[in-house]
């Protein structure tokens, strides 16, 4: 089933608010996926990026799509499903710690750097602001992600094509990202991609006056002990238009180990029945107050 929410918004211009923060929170806890504007990413530079990623498909990448398996398996089926394959047109870009070289026009090549440069910073602001939120320390994320050598960041640049038969195949089956932050610039004209929300898929309308799409992946949800969720999304094949979709991921290094952040865990040493000691003065209280009582007895002690 599909619906339509308010998908949350978060103005980066209104961040010392406490109703902002607050619904930043309220994001990474019951969505798993939110906007934001007034970011200070460069307006005319994701305009460019978009432009020039556009012109890029049609010139090199369009010609090799239609020739692809892909392409010919839709063609040549006889109205069955094709679970195995997507009808995409994409490329991955390394860009942190090390940087890839791919066959991209010079141009191109030098706007995505000045883009990234600046999404990687807006990443880091916002692992500080979910830090901030869970009540642990503000560069905590960064730190875990870091390894030996900083954070894993690259970008996938995909092209969803005009689909003839959008009802036999997906544009990207459904899944979960397995890394941190994922900052999508994505299509102002062409809608597809969906999220899964209390069992029903929201449907993501295409990012109007430069909004940036935000969602979270595993890694953030077991850094969180769970509090902050991954959400499965989905891009549907559409009939008309090309969509573009510029996502790049801040993940952890290869190397870095993602455990729940101790601070977020409950103490492993208190005893039943000093539990049930406090529970019996706080019962008609917060729990979450409660759990706070705990960690300072287990400190204490």
């Amino acid at each position: 089933m599909e619906m339509k929410m308010e998908i949350p918004v978060i103005d980066f211009s209104k961040l010392e608010t406490s109703e902002t923060m607050a619904l930043l929170h309220e994001a990474c806890e019951n969505w798993g996926f939110f906007m934001i504007e007034n970011h200070n990413v460069d307006m005319e530079v994701m305009e460019k990026v978009k432009a020039q990623t556009k012109a890029h498909y049609e010139q090199a990448m369009k010609p090799a799509f239609l020739a692809s398996e892909t392409a010919k398996s839709l063609s040549s089926t006889k109205n069955e499903y094709i679970h195995d394959r997507d009808w995409e047109s994409s490329f991955f870009i390394w860009h942190h710690p090390d940087s890839t070289t791919t066959a991209l026009p010079n141009c191109l090549r030098q706007l995505m750097e000045e883009y990234i440069s600046q999404l990687m910073r807006l990443a880091e602001k916002l692992s500080e602001l979910m830090c901030q939120n869970l009540g642990i320390k503000r560069t905590h994320m960064m730190e875990a992600f870091s390894g030996c050598r900083g954070p894993s960041v690259g970008t996938k640049v995909a092209m969803y094509p005009e689909c003839p038969r959008p009802d036999l195949m997906r544009g990207l089956r459904e899944h979960t990202d397995a890394g941190g932050i994922i900052l999508l610039l994505q299509d102002d004209q062409v809608p597809g991609l969906e999220f899964l929300k209390g069992g029903e898929w929201v449907k993501i309308p295409p990012s109007k006056n430069d909004r940036i799409f935000v969602n979270i992946g595993d890694q953030v949800e077991i850094l969180s002990n769970g509090v902050y969720k991954s959400a499965v999304h989905r891009v549907m094949a559409m009939k008309e238009g090309n969509r573009l979709s510029i996502a790049t991921f801040y993940n952890p290094a290869g190397d870095a180990v993602i455990s729940p952040a101790a601070d977020l865990l409950l103490p492993k040493d208190i005893r039943f029945k000093d539990y049930l000691s406090l529970y019996t003065q706080t019962k008609f209280g917060d729990k979450a107050i409660r759990f706070q009582s705990l960690k300072a007895m287990a400190t204490n002690n």
